[in-house]
């Protein structure tokens, strides 16, 4: 069909260009960590959700690589690892969050802390994640 979209949606674009879907809906709708009223923490644990590691095409919540969302203030701090020291996207995941969570009714402001400790492991990922990899 002459100009017709080959998607049925626009596609999510990241710092690597289009996101590529993650083929499973995870039913994490909670973090650790205080503050917010629960439709405000839902909307940005969703938020996060659509930010993907661009190497493995899941996103940062279901590879467990948000360790803490605390919301006070209308501010929106969240506590993240990545899954190697060395790893060079930090700054583009960072990025991708602000932008992202930003558009959350309530929220006026973000802040990332990026930490090493704990370490992150393969253990921290949702099911649906270690399956859509191949580990169960």
């Amino acid at each position: 069909m002459e100009g017709s979209n080959q998607y049925a949606h626009e596609p999510e674009i990241g710092p690597f260009g289009p996101v590529p879907e993650q083929g499973f809906e995870s039913d994490i709708t909670e973090l650790p960590g205080e503050g917010g009223d629960p439709d405000t923490r839902r909307a940005v644990v969703d938020a996060l959700k659509r930010v993907h590691d661009p190497e493995l095409g899941i996103n940062i919540v279901d590879l467990g690589l948000v360790y803490d969302l605390t919301i006070e203030g209308g501010v929106a701090r969240v506590t993240y690892t990545l899954t190697t020291m060395g790893c060079p996207i930090g700054p583009l995941v960072e990025d991708q969050m602000k932008r992202l969570v930003d558009e959350v009714d309530g929220i006026e402001a973000f802040e990332a802390d990026m930490v090493f400790r704990p370490p992150w492991n393969p253990e921290l990922m949702s099911e649906e994640a270690k399956f859509a990899l191949g580990m169960v």
